[in-house]
């Protein structure tokens, strides 16, 4: 399992996530705390209930010691008839077998005082055994009668606490050989349980309403603050799409005030920036157009043929590095709206110039399904890769790779690649390997920054055997601010 899948990217989820362990962590350091000093505040009351009732026990038996024999029974059924006392007792002539409960320090604890203190009070009578079972496996008077067994006015004052049913504490002591002394009684509130509960039910949902009430208001108020952000974000992914964006309207918090009047300072300084870089170009095209035409003229005047052709030589050269800068500015400026672009149809039209003759472009059978982009501007970077790879490369064959979030497409050619060491340096303004003169060396970088300009990446590499392989990754969702 990838666990970095469920790592929380968004500054939203982040903050909820950091809020719940900050509640999480501070609840368990104060119900560890608060679980530390009530447990012992708890064993120090059990303790003291414990020696409490252990010596109401010593006085119970002390009591019916001092009673004649046949005086006893009749006491019993006296306190019987009237609806119990505070403990059940009772004469056997056996010891009770008792299925006691499971071990806890609570437990430990009371049998460990009643002990303690019944021997103490009682030292003439050293057989004394304590114990807790449950109400329902509970036997008395004798091993095959259950206390469920007894009429209801015996024990309903005195050991039933429904639906509670706490464990029931049993005392058996040997007064005389085959005569046992049977007491049951339960212990007072709020010890009756022998329960050790780090945490209640009703603590577990007033923390759950707590921590559900703090994390929906820190969403609102993480959602509203980071709604700016996320604004500015999405302006910042569409100035590369789109200088002209309107500019940001300032809200939120203070700082991301600040960041939006900054952002907007610079959006402002780019369009002025990209606006006066056009009237420069402009100018000079404008400006060179004249002296290089006057320049053409007065060359046909020198007599020495040599001359002139040097002369045209450079004025050539001079206006092929004016149109390559033009060509540069204009192929990167992409003032284009965003539109759904049918990569079928595009590519299509692209082969459509090569494969008159003959098939040189092969282009995928697969049904590309329409994204988002400004399509002149990927016609003209596709052109430039597809019209390279059959110039240099012969023939080529375009597939594509077709995901839910981006779109890849692999342009092959059947050249003879490009040396290694050149493979960044094709993307450089005036680079050509080519020796022919038909062109400016301008055409993969500027296919690049169309490229880098939807948010995409654009990588070359050299085949196995032969031939340039360009991949084209184009994402599919775009800013929101462009949509």
């Amino acid at each position: 399992m990838n666990w970095k899948m469920l790592y929380p990217k968004s500054l939203v989820s982040r903050t909820l996530w950091l809020t719940l362990l900050a509640v999480f962590l501070a609840q368990v350091i104060a119900t560890s705390i608060w679980y530390s000093q009530s447990k012992q505040r708890d064993l120090d009351g059990l303790q003291s209930t414990s020696a409490s009732m252990a010596t109401m026990f010593a006085s119970t038996v002390t009591f019916f010691q001092s009673l004649p024999m046949q005086y006893r029974h009749i006491v019993l059924d006296q306190l019987r008839n009237m609806g119990g006392t505070r403990f059940f007792v009772s004469f056997n002539d056996e010891e009770i077998r008792i299925e006691p409960i499971a071990n806890s320090e609570q437990k430990q604890m009371a049998v460990s005082v009643f002990e303690k203190v019944l021997h103490q009070k009682l030292p003439r009578l050293p057989t004394i055994k304590v114990e807790f079972s449950r109400p329902e496996t509970l036997h008395v008077l004798k091993n095959d009668i259950l206390l469920s067994d007894l009429p209801r006015s015996w024990v309903h004052n005195t050991l039933s606490l429904e639906p509670l049913n706490p464990p029931i504490l049993v005392v058996q002591i040997e007064l005389e050989k085959n005569q046992w002394l049977y007491i049951a009684a339960l212990l007072p509130a709020p010890y009756m349980n022998l329960k050790d509960e780090v945490i209640t039910r009703q603590q577990i949902l007033f923390l759950v309403f707590i921590t559900s009430l703090l994390l929906v208001f820190t969403y609102i108020m993480v959602r509203r603050q980071t709604k700016p952000l996320k604004q500015l974000a999405d302006a910042a992914n569409a100035l590369s799409l789109d200088i002209y964006q309107p500019p940001l309207k300032e809200q939120g918090a203070t700082e991301l005030v600040m960041a939006t009047q900054a952002f907007n300072r610079m959006q402002l300084r780019l369009r002025r920036y990209i606006e006066d870089r056009e009237q420069l170009f402009s100018s000079i095209s404008h400006d060179l157009k004249t002296p290089i035409t006057r320049l053409r003229l007065r060359v046909e005047l020198i007599d020495d043929d040599n001359k002139i052709d040097k002369f045209n030589r450079d004025l050539d050269e001079l206006e092929m590095m004016v149109k390559g800068a033009l060509q540069c500015v204009k192929d990167t400026d992409l003032h284009e709206n965003i539109v759904p672009i049918d990569l079928n149809l595009l590519l299509a039209s692209i082969a459509e110039r090569h494969n008159h003759h003959a098939i040189k472009v092969t282009l995928p059978t697969l049904t590309i399904a329409p994204m988002m982009g400004k399509e002149l501007g990927l016609k003209r970077c596709l052109s430039n890769l597809i019209d390279n790879g059959v110039k240099y490369g012969h023939k080529v064959t375009v597939a594509v790779i077709d995901k839910p979030d981006k779109i890849i497409l692999t342009i092959t050619d059947q050249g003879k690649g490009i040396p290694e060491s050149s493979l960044s340096a094709v993307f450089e303004p005036y680079f050509r390997l080519a020796t022919d003169g038909d062109g400016h060396g301008l055409g993969m970088g500027i296919a690049r920054n169309i490229i880098h300009a939807h948010g995409g990446k654009l990588v070359i590499k050299n085949g196995l055997t032969q031939g340039l392989i360009v991949v084209v990754a184009l994402p599919r969702v775009l800013p929101v601010a462009l949509t």
